[in-house]
């Protein structure tokens, strides 16, 4: 074996052992945005249950904690609306008939800990019809009059989207509508509006309706005859920002912590082109997360409308501001995917700037070539967790209590077997003893009083009892449950009720056999506690990174890092010392040969820092080695030119 093998060999190990073995812990928790939309429109994520949960588990691993997914396109809703149904007689998008991906994702999502803002994508849009005609499509059709309409007439269309009308009373009902059934049917942490939310094509506005406002408004006179006069942009703009104000005020009766979000077009061409009048919503407080589209290829591109979105936000609002970044687009011949080395450069240049977060569009780009943009992230500046900023410095979304048949929480009694078919993680437990009591209990720690909403994860087959007997232990009382176990519809986490429980050990489930039919099999594996926020929004639940050691050192070396990481040329790397101890802190490069030795002392216990100067070392991964008494970790930094 080469000595060059053998020391990157020793180098790997130590970083496998320090990440295994030593868990990462701050004095105060990492607060950034990081967020990722989900598409209805290349990409797959939506269309199965299991590529739901596929993705949030790689979303939580990569330090993602915020999804916002498709929930208003193309005439259509991408969940169970009853409003839809009510109105059009279409509850759902037909490729989702029978199911409700939001629920889903809201599910899976919670589960990893990562927040679910749903996004209106369409907005006020009504269709898409490109060039061609006819325009409008099944919601012009049947609400002509809720049309915006050129000077001349004619349908808006503008970049192929047909148009109604959001200055319309009935228009604006409607979409209040969706919005509301939303935020009241789901337990949502908030909700994301973009481009055509609110917004309206400058050349629109000359429809029966609109001019009936304008004119009981303006003593009789009609809108200007030039679609660009200054002052008709401003009074259309201007009712739109009234609408957008009353959406929030909705959201936050509802509650308070619900997010408004928005992520129009940039300033000022949204509002020349869309009045989409950012400026003003941020004047008036309407979004909780400004995030502008830079959509750009190139880093120039992107850097030059960065410092405009700066601009815009000033001093006051730069804690809203997360830029949206264009990470994948398009299909076969005509895809663009970003590459790492934008990637990075952009997010150095947010983190240079104090911009705390960003959103990507979209989720497929993180997966592309192998995970390898995701990865990036990862190995880079979401290496540490974060929890969602204005959260109370604590995590709102903190992963649910999930328990496997197997783990020490589940306690059975009686004569199960293990059944080799696949369930939430490795195989299931079953039992067709009618004769002996046989039963599963489920006991956790809870972390805070709350409201929990509990889930079995069901893995139906038809040999499967239909009367299986689950009991609900809540504080004050219990519930019994039965589920049709061999309903072949109904695979996945399934929600068996909400109790509430007091803080600490407490047991919450048990699955028992007393109603098993002869010849059928009970069945159980996984179970999941959720926190209900819809009903307890005030309960403060710590995720493991948010441990605070304001007060006790840690007992051994467990924060070290270095920021920022890539960095150019300079970065500062801090430890804790958890005893008094001789103390090294070595950097190396690939091949293990030492660089820079930056720490050589006795040191006391307490806390350090210290700044590397790389101006005279190439480009590409360095390691470093802190080394205190028997303690030794090492770590991955990232030099970038």
């Amino acid at each position: 074996m080469s000595r060059k093998y053998c020391v990157m060999q020793k180098i790997v190990m130590a970083v496998f052992c320090a990440a295994v073995c030593v868990p990462v812990l701050q004095s105060q928790p990492l607060e950034e945005f990081r967020a990722a939309k989900l598409t209805n429109v290349d990409s797959n994520v939506l269309f199965a249950d299991q590529n739901i949960a596929d993705a949030m588990d790689y979303l939580a691993s990569i330090g993602i904690n915020v999804v916002l997914p498709v929930v208003w396109n193309g005439a259509y809703t991408q969940y169970q609306s009853s409003v839809m149904d009510s109105i059009f007689g279409k509850s759902i998008h037909p490729q989702f008939a029978g199911r409700d991906p939001l629920d889903r994702v809201i599910i899976e999502a919670h589960r990893v800990g990562i927040e679910v803002y749903p996004w209106f994508e369409y907005g006020f849009a009504a269709w898409y019809s490109g060039t061609s005609f006819p325009r409008g499509g099944p919601i012009l059709a049947k609400f002509p009059s809720w049309s915006l309409r050129s000077i001349d007439g004619q349908i808006c269309n503008k970049n192929g989207f047909d148009w109604m009308n959001a200055v319309n009373p009935d228009v604006q009902k409607f979409i209040n509508a969706l919005i509301a059934e939303v935020i009241t049917k789901y337990d949502t942490d908030g909700l994301e509006f973009s481009d055509r939310i609110p917004a309206m094509p400058v050349e629109g506005g000359y429809d029966s309706v609109m001019v009936a406002i304008y004119k009981n408004e303006h003593g009789g006179s009609t809108p200007p005859s030039t679609p660009s006069d200054p002052e008709w942009m401003r009074w259309r703009a201007d009712k739109m920002n009234q609408w957008y104000a009353g959406v929030r005020t909705m959201m936050k009766k509802q509650s308070s912590h619900l997010f408004v979000s928005s992520s129009p077009s940039q300033y000022p061409w949204s509002y020349q082109e869309y009045l989409q009048d950012s400026y003003n919503w941020l004047a008036m407080g309407i979004p909780d997360h400004y995030i502008p589209q830079l959509y750009r290829y190139s880093f120039s591109d992107y850097y030059y409308e960065f410092t405009k979105a700066l601009d815009l936000v000033g001093s006051r609002d730069k804690q809203k501001l997360f830029p949206g970044i264009l990470m994948n687009v398009g299909t076969g011949s005509s895809e663009y995917v970003m590459t790492p080395e934008f990637l990075l450069q952009v997010m150095k240049t947010n983190r240079d700037n104090g911009i705390n977060g960003e959103a990507f569009f979209y989720y497929e780009g993180l997966r592309k070539n192998n995970n390898r943009l995701g990865d990036t992230l990862k190995a880079t500046y979401y290496r540490l967790p974060a929890i969602v900023p204005d959260r109370g410095h604590t995590a709102w979304r903190p992963p649910a209590i999930v328990l496997n048949e197997d783990d020490p929480g589940a306690s059975a009694s009686g004569s199960w077997e293990l059944y080799t078919m696949r369930g939430f993680k490795g195989g299931i437990l079953r039992t067709a003893d009618t004769l002996n009591p046989a039963a599963v209990k489920f006991s956790a720690a809870i972390p805070a009083t709350a409201s929990y909403d509990v889930y079995t994860y069901r893995v139906p087959n038809t040999p499967w009892t239909k009367l299986a007997r689950y009991v609900l232990y809540s504080d004050k009382d219990s519930a019994v449950v039965i589920v049709d176990q061999s309903d072949l519809t109904k695979r996945g986490w399934y929600k068996l009720g909400t109790i509430s429980l007091q803080a600490g050990a407490q047991s919450f489930l048990k699955l028992d056999n007393s109603r098993l039919e002869p010849g059928r099999y009970l069945v159980t594996d996984a179970v999941m506690l959720m926190v209900n926020r819809k009903l307890s929004p005030d309960a403060r639940l710590t995720a493991v990174h948010d441990r605070e050691t304001k007060t006790v050192l840690p007992d051994r070396s467990d924060l070290m890092v270095n920021y920022p990481n890539p960095f150019n040329p300079n970065t500062t790397l801090s430890y804790v010392l958890a005893e008094a101890c001789h103390t090294t802190l070595r950097v190396h490069d690939v091949m293990g040969r030492e660089v820079a030795m930056l720490v050589n002392a006795d040191k006391p216990a307490g806390r350090y820092s210290v700044t590397m100067d790389a101006s005279r070392m190439a480009s590409g991964v360095y390691f470093y080695t802190l080394s205190a008494g028997s303690f030794l970790k090492t770590r991955k930094m990232l030099l970038v030119r």
